[in-house]
């Protein structure tokens, strides 16, 4: 455990608030009584680093028996990184991974040439009112990675550096910052980050690479005078620094990293550089190509019309 650095800009520093670039506000998609919002991929903006979906998921309260059932689904091209501020999620794959996902744990599953996977809860959790509210967001692979071996790597809470002081709580998610280094590899250079702010306290957020951005799951920021309330995407330009005040409890993601390699094709849960590997990792879905979960092989999500 370490201190923040003391050199915070100045609150109200006029040169950092034009460096705001765009505010996005998610879309918000009902899931059936859990909602999601999508902040990225969004007009005029498809990522920042390599980050090309990013969603809220809830808050939303549980009651007993209903919850997370995203049934077995494919992917290719990106790689999925699962952070929960409260609640459980149950992952399941085709390389035989079965981990229960907890507040301040990462999950992160690389797709790489294909992979399935299934987000559920275990009947423990189903057997009780509960709460879930957390973050998944999906990072684009680059090119010389996109066909890699399928990968999981799960972090338990006290594998993550946390740096705190001054009403300020950060816990390293990927990569690099406020001097210290996160564990969990990624093959490109990336930054995320939660930031947990107490009233009044203030948060420096440097250009640690080209592209950043901050989202505010809850609570409320000043940046150079301008309030930014929860929900919001901030996407910050290059080259300068930024001091972000907390004018309530406030819970942030930071995230950024170098821009990537091109732009990308999306499409259902495929992303790649090759229009034709999307139009291939369809085609193999509807054959049953791809592997079986183990342990939850008879549902499937089906490819959309």
């Amino acid at each position: 455990m370490s201190t923040l650095p003391h050199n915070d800009p100045v609150p109200g520093d006029a040169y950092s608030c034009a460096q705001i670039e765009q505010v996005i506000v998610p879309r918000a998609r009902d899931l059936g009584g859990f909602e999601v919002r999508r902040a990225l991929p969004a007009q005029g903006r498809q990522m920042v680093g390599p980050f090309i979906f990013f969603d809220q998921m809830g808050p939303a309260e549980f009651v007993i028996g209903k919850g997370i059932d995203v049934r077995p689904h494919p992917h290719i091209g990106l790689a999925t990184v699962t952070y929960l501020f409260q609640g459980e999620m149950w992952h399941r794959d085709s390389l035989g991974t079965s981990v229960v996902i907890k507040p301040g744990e990462v999950n992160l599953m690389t797709a790489g040439r294909g992979i399935v996977h299934s987000e559920r809860e275990t009947a423990e959790a189903q057997a009780q009112a509960r709460e879930m509210f957390g973050i998944q967001a999906w990072l684009a692979l680059p090119r010389d990675a996109e066909e890699v071996a399928p990968a999981f790597a799960h972090h338990d809470i006290g594998d993550l550096p946390r740096i705190e002081g001054e009403g300020k709580r950060v816990r390293l998610v990927m990569g690099e910052a406020y001097g210290r280094r996160s564990p969990v590899n990624f093959p490109h250079p990336t930054l995320y980050a939660e930031a947990v702010l107490a009233p009044g306290s203030v948060l420096p957020f440097d250009d640690f690479y080209d592209e950043r951005a901050v989202y505010i799951a809850s609570g409320e920021i000043d940046i150079a005078g301008d309030r930014f309330e929860a929900g919001r995407l901030l996407v910050f330009r290059p080259g300068d620094r930024i001091s972000i005040l907390a004018l309530t409890q406030s819970r942030l993601m930071l995230l950024g990293g170098e821009p990537m390699d091109g732009p990308r094709h999306i499409w259902w849960n495929f992303v790649s550089s090759s229009r034709d590997r999307i139009a291939a990792a369809k085609a193999d879905w509807k054959a049953n190509r791809f592997p079986l979960v183990p342990g939850d092989e008879t549902e499937f999500i089906p490819v959309p019309d």
